[in-house]
């Protein structure tokens, strides 16, 4: 009687090259992607239970607030930003798209990089007003709609949690 190892199997050698592939190509939570916009500071806290953030839930879809260097920006009412709010390179962008998903996208436009000249926003899109180029927002990924820029708007990673929105880097 012969003995053969386990190891010589071809079906455990399947096996192993199958556990490492899934291994080697496991997705993260968390996407890392080349940007032409620099990387700044974000740190945003809205609770969507005060003041006049209370319509700025998934209830409402398709509505959106910019926080920048002037504040928070929402329903036509700017309320003050804290000291130790940080808005990314160009202001940012906290969007609710249609299925109620939040996003929060830079806004500096990834053609341009203008700091001093931050994309437009106008309901489902967003416009840069050098190049012209509009970012879909209502599909939660802000790609590029004319073909002029190559990249979506910069990201950003946030949390909702009891109705309170965080948003940092």
């Amino acid at each position: 009687m012969q003995c053969i190892s386990i190891l010589q199997l071809p079906a455990f050698k399947g096996l192993i090259s199958l556990l490492f592939l899934l291994a080697f190509c496991a997705c993260d939570t968390h996407t890392t992607y080349r940007s032409s916009v620099p990387s700044y500071p974000v740190n945003i806290r809205i609770n969507t239970y005060e003041g006049t953030y209370v319509h700025f839930k998934p209830e409402y879809p398709y509505t959106y607030m910019i926080v920048d260097k002037d504040g928070y920006h929402f329903n036509g009412q700017t309320m003050p930003r804290k000291e130790t709010d940080r808005f990314g390179y160009a202001g940012v962008v906290v969007y609710i798209d249609g299925s109620g998903t939040y996003s929060a996208y830079d806004m500096a436009c990834p053609h341009c990089v203008k700091q001093d000249e931050p994309v437009e926003v106008d309901g489902m899109l967003a416009t840069c007003p050098l190049c012209g180029e509009e970012y879909d927002l209502g599909t939660g990924y802000a790609t590029p709609q004319k073909g002029i820029s190559d990249e979506a708007l910069r990201r950003y990673d946030l949390i909702v949690s009891n109705g309170v929105i965080t948003i940092r880097n």
